[in-house]
């Protein structure tokens, strides 16, 4: 305490310090770690009463040491050039301290500076200090500014062998490759390129084995053309869906990118039986693959590279101011799912519950003219009993955020009220007991108490627990930008961790959602939906007409349909056909499965409710009827299972999964 206290009080980067007491035990180890961060001192205590004695001891020496430096002439204080006023943690068992220039309280909280850190948060009229200021920045890591792609798109009516430009892409189907005896092609367009070329193109073709099937692409720089390339992309069997065209669009952007075309031209050999709306929806699939497929997410490295794309003509696909808007809503849900998997590709040391609310803010901000945030901290929840929500994240550091946006159109009356809930577990806790012994070095990853190790734990990739919140939050910003007519929507996140604590859950404890209902909690790493209980309580109490909750939620679902397509939970046939048709504008996949309520006998608690898990058969239907619990009997709501596709293995980042398919079933509701 005697160094720390010149130490702080002369250095010029600490401005704050954590002791951190262990008692010695069989396992335990003695740590004391001085941690730099920017607003506010703070000394914990872990262990038992002595632990809290001796930190009392140390906070009095301490506070004397630094009071006595503090007043040296030659000294400045560092906190916020603010005077010499600190709130301290009182410890159980440690006297009454009166130190000249020091105040005490039982409160975390920063010095009496008018400016806050986003790291802070709010207790009625008092700031405090989050506990979890030097872990909030840990690494020193900060996202780099990485620009959306800004590309022109423009729908041309010429002909495709007269387009100039660096690359001229056609999509072309296995039927559009087939050749004549002569082996010339039959297509019309392809017969027109290959005349134009000298029959270098169809020669080309059978030397690279280029059939047109889903996934083959090839790219030629060959004299006699307008354009400096052409590349021939497969669509494969057949081209009549969202998702072909879509995969399409990221096959033209990855040929683009190895060119470092500048501008390109997009065309199908064969547009003339593709009717109006179809070359409106082919269009706009188009130029969203292309758009996704440009850009990378380079924020967390040191270098990254600038697409050099700048415009995009859509030839033979109809021109005028339907396809111009059409291009234009193509884009601007394509910066939604970006933003959608910038979220969920962000490392958990920065993304917190409260930076997640940040970012939720200022999509209200932004778009203020339709949007307003409500931000409740754990003191609101508490008020509104959300006793399953908190029982979560009380192991964390973090303070839970609760998150509401809400959509108005500006004008107009309203028909339906929507509401999307996403589950935002920011990480389910990594655990290292590494140090424990030095025979044997292992890791796990956990869920509160119940913790899960070995091979498929995915460590790693706990951060894209909050996917759910990711495809909610993208959904607004695009809802933003559209400003659909006649439907208002509630974006509700219910944001935390879930951490290892002496102040978590443990495996039995009872839990009392918001709506009454108590649960069991058999199992800690079922957090997902304890906090999704309270979340569709919420919702209802919004009054709206349907709910949609879109949550990572279980390995069962991705055992059952794999990693690609989402689990669907309704007992509304009605709002199953609409999401199924929103999913097929949207190009995504999802599979409706059984709400089989005889499972629920599975659930049942000898002390409580309910539990909050079944058995390992259907477990993911057995998790959809815990959710069922708490929704009102009145209103519509679907449970989305998006474990699988919210993540892509093959490029290792988030997908941006739901958002497409949430703004496409809004527009459904919507009067537009």
């Amino acid at each position: 305490a005697q160094l720390v206290g010149p130490f702080l009080t002369h250095s010029s980067r600490a401005a704050a310090v954590s002791f951190y007491l262990y008692p010695i035990g069989q396992t335990a180890r003695v740590e004391s770690l001085l941690i730099t961060a920017r607003w506010g001192f703070t000394i914990k205590s872990i262990g038992s009463p002595a632990a809290e004695k001796m930190a009392g001891s140390l906070l009095h020496s301490f506070a004397t040491s630094f009071s006595s430096c503090s007043s040296s002439s030659s000294s400045r204080l560092l906190l916020s050039h603010s005077p010499p006023s600190l709130f301290f943690t009182r410890f159980r068992g440690a006297a009454a301290f009166a130190v000249p220039g020091v105040r005490f309280s039982r409160v975390l909280a920063s010095s009496s500076s008018s400016s806050r850190s986003p790291l802070c948060y709010r207790r009625g009229q008092r700031s405090h200090m989050a506990h979890s200021i030097a872990r909030a920045t840990l690494g020193l890591t900060q996202p780099n500014a990485v620009d959306v792609p800004k590309i022109a798109f423009a729908a041309k009516e010429i002909d495709a062998v007269e387009w100039k430009g660096d690359l001229l892409a056609v999509g072309v189907t296995e039927k559009d490759m087939a050749k004549d005896e002569s082996s010339k092609f039959d297509n019309s367009l392809l017969k027109k390129l290959d005349s134009q070329l000298g029959g270098l193109l169809s020669e080309a073709s059978s030397e690279e084995d280029f059939t047109g099937k889903a996934g083959q692409s090839m790219v030629l720089r060959l004299p006699g053309m307008s354009s400096k390339r052409i590349g021939l992309i497969g669509l494969g069997q057949s081209s009549s869906t969202t998702f072909a065209f879509r995969g399409f669009g990221e096959a033209f952007a990855a040929a683009a990118k190895s060119t470092q075309a500048n501008s390109a031209a997009v065309t199908l050999a064969t547009t003339s039986s593709i009717s109006n709306d179809s070359k409106l929806s082919t269009a706009s699939a188009i130029a969203s693959g292309t758009l996704l497929g440009l850009y990378e997410d380079t924020r967390y490295k040191s270098e990254g590279k600038k697409p050099v794309l700048k415009s995009v003509d859509f030839v033979g696909l109809g021109s005028g101011a339907e396809i111009e808007k059409k291009l234009k809503y193509a884009e601007d849900v394509s910066t939604a799912v970006i933003f959608g998997k910038e979220l969920v590709n962000s490392p958990a040391n920065v993304l917190t519950p409260v930076v997640l609310a940040e970012e939720a803010s200022k999509i209200a901000s932004t778009y203020s003219d339709v949007f307003t945030a409500t931000i409740l901290d754990a003191e609101k929840c508490e008020e509104l009993k959300m006793g399953s929500y908190l029982g979560v994240a009380a192991a964390s550091a973090n303070p839970p955020r609760f998150i509401h946006l809400c959509y108005k159109p500006s004008s107009g009356p309203v028909k339906t009220k929507l509401a999307l809930v996403g589950k935002g577990l920011t990480f389910d806790r990594f655990f290292d007991y590494s140090a424990m012994s030095e025979k044997a070095v292992f890791y796990v990853c956990s869920g509160g108490y119940n913790i899960k190790t070995g091979a498929g734990c995915s460590i790693e990739l706990m951060k894209f627990d909050m996917g759910g919140s990711a495809a909610v939050l993208g959904a607004a910003k695009a809802i933003g930008q559209v400003k659909p007519p006649g439907v208002e929507v509630h974006f509700i996140v219910a944001a935390c961790e879930n951490m290892i604590s002496g102040t978590g859950m443990r495996p039995g404890d009872v839990v009392t959602a918001s709506n009454g209902k108590t649960i069991e909690v058999n199992n800690t790493d079922a957090e997902g939906r304890l906090t999704l209980a309270d979340a569709l309580v919420y919702a209802c109490n919004q009054g709206v007409d349907k709910i949609i909750d879109l949550a990572t939620l279980t390995g069962a679902c991705v055992v059952a349909l794999g990693p690609s397509i989402a689990g669907v939970f309704t007992p509304s046939d009605d709002l199953a056909k609409e999401v199924s048709t929103a999913a097929e504008a949207s190009g995504e996949k999802f599979w409706r499965m059984p709400l089989e309520e005889s499972y629920w006998e599975s659930m049942k608690s000898g002390v409580a409710d309910m539990v909050n898990t079944g058995g390992r058969q259907g477990g993911s239907i057995t998790a959809a009827l815990f959710l069922k619990q708490f929704v009102d009997e009145k209103v519509q709501w679907m449970h989305i299972d998006m474990a699988g596709p919210v993540w892509n293995d093959k490029k290792r980042a988030a997908t941006g999964f739901g958002i497409g398919t949430l703004v496409e079933w809004v527009l459904l509701n919507s009067s537009s």
